[in-house]
């Protein structure tokens, strides 16, 4: 019997899958159309592209279990999907995968001031978690830039942090249990409405697992009391490796601001023209706020602003309202969309030890010039998580691989000074070929290992993380 053409096969096997699929989800939860796929091609690092064969929208746990049910028996590829808004290629499909978005899952199921937890189906955005509970005086600590938009399934996913996570903590100190779906369809319960479960530490293992052991379809979180009151101070200073020691000096002080955010001039001048938050005329700012009673913010604030005065700052300012605070706080958290208005950039996310801030911005500064490229910085400077932005023309032919080779050796430096890859935006497509400039080949096959216990076949989330071998693949399915 003669074989049809590979596309025709291809074309019967779409059908059937998507054929299944209709089978278990309501209609409008499954396109399949090629040019309505196309919505799906890529997250937010767009320099990748891939039309996935189908996207389904579940509404709950029992129709994301009937999914990957399907899609474990007929070998099919499935990369789970927020809101899209990964800086790491961590949605990206593949040409034969099923994206599964969990955006319509965004329901709160529970909420329990006395035990301080709330539980929402992980469709649900980061900052509506906060907006369903603090009308009663109680909020969600992790607060990653896109959080009006990013979904708690990526932050799970990713390990999110944020501007407020150097006293708070990111996602995993924020987490108390899932419900997550196998690719099989087995649906298991990990965690729970308390602090510490029993036995292994199985949450530890899935938060920052980057989608490639289940989908996680429920969280629940820790809420935490509003402060009595937060204050934050401007600082301007004459340059980035000033601005550095300043902040690794706040660090050994012993102080613990609840945060401490670094912005330079060629981020200062895209906010300011965008937001207009009112940022002084200078090479470097840190934002650095602290809370508690207004006996404690003047304490505390008296201490940083004793430390930055040693470093000859070019202005301070320490908001004195409501609407400074607001305002102060509008410019960081649009930054990325500022200078997106500006330029194409890439945004990496390397963590560093804090005392090397200085050393590290230098050098970036070396590696740009070296490069040809700008790199605006911003970041948050408190757990030493850096975001450089390097700026690139996508429409010139070879920006983009000279902006992807500098990105490389500012990961390398991160790595070099004792910090790693990632602080919260996932290792993805974009570090994925890096992995083995920090991890030896053991300890990658001892993280490969696990995830052949929860996906034996490798078809969760493929093409990331780990770096492919010769063959073009990682391990047989």
């Amino acid at each position: 019997m003669l074989m049809p053409p590979p596309d025709q096969a291809v074309l019967a096997r779409k059908a059937r899958i998507v054929e299944r699929l209709l089978a278990v989800l309501p209609a409008d939860a499954v396109i399949h159309d090629e040019a309505e796929t196309r919505a799906y091609e890529c997250d937010a690092l767009t320099a990748y592209r891939c039309p996935p064969l189908a996207a389904v929208l579940p509404r709950s746990t029992a129709e994301v279990s009937a999914v990957l049910r399907i899609c474990h028996e007929e070998r099919v590829p499935v990369v789970p999907r927020g809101s899209g808004t990964s800086l790491a290629g961590g949605a990206l499909p593949t040409a034969d995968c099923v994206i599964l978005g969990v955006a319509r899952m965004n329901r709160v199921l529970e909420t329990d001031y006395a035990d301080r937890f709330i539980r929402v189906e992980t469709g649900r955005t980061n900052l509506s978690v906060t907006g369903a509970v603090e009308v009663d005086g109680f909020f969600y600590a992790p607060d990653p830039s896109s959080q009006l938009a990013c979904a708690i399934a990526g932050n799970i996913a990713m390990n999110s942090g944020g501007a407020h996570c150097l006293k708070y903590g990111v996602t995993t100190n924020n987490l108390l249990g899932v419900t997550m779906v196998l690719m099989d369809g087995t649906v298991v319960e990990i965690g729970g409405a308390h602090l510490d479960a029993p036995g292994l530490d199985l949450l530890g293992v899935i938060c920052g697992s980057e989608g490639q052991l289940g989908v996680v379809t429920e969280a629940t979180l820790r809420i935490l009391p509003k402060p009595e009151g937060a204050r934050p101070v401007l600082m301007g200073f004459g340059s980035n490796e000033v601005a550095g020691a300043c902040v690794s000096d706040i660090i050994r002080a012993g102080i613990l601001p609840v945060a401490i955010e670094f912005m330079d001039r060629p981020c200062i001048r895209a906010t300011e023209a965008f937001a207009r938050a009112g940022y002084p005329d200078c090479e470097a700012l840190l934002i650095v706020e602290v809370e508690g009673s207004p006996a404690e913010i003047d304490d505390q604030l008296a201490r940083i602003l004793e430390i930055a005065r040693r470093h000859d700052p070019v202005e301070l300012r320490e908001s004195r309202s409501e609407e400074e605070s607001r305002r102060i706080w509008l410019g960081r958290k649009s930054a990325f969309g500022a200078m997106g208005q500006i330029n194409d950039y890439m945004c990496l996310d390397g963590t560093i030890p804090v005392t090397e801030l200085p050393r590290v911005l230098r050098r970036i500064g070396e590696l740009a010039a070296e490069a040809g490229l700008e790199v605006a910085n911003v970041f948050h400077a408190g757990d030493g998580n850096m975001h450089p932005l390097i700026l690139f023309d996508a429409n010139r032919p070879g920006d983009l691989e000279r902006c992807e080779r500098l990105g490389a050796e500012i990961l390398k430096l991160c790595v070099e000074v004792g910090g790693c890859l990632t602080g919260e935006h996932g290792v993805g497509v974009e570090k994925r070929d890096l992995m083995g400039v920090q991890f030896a080949p053991a300890d990658l096959e001892a993280q490969m290992r696990v995830k052949d216990v929860f996906d034996p076949r490798w078809l969760l989330n493929p093409a990331k993380v780990f770096p492919l071998d010769a063959s073009g693949d990682r391990r047989a399915g």
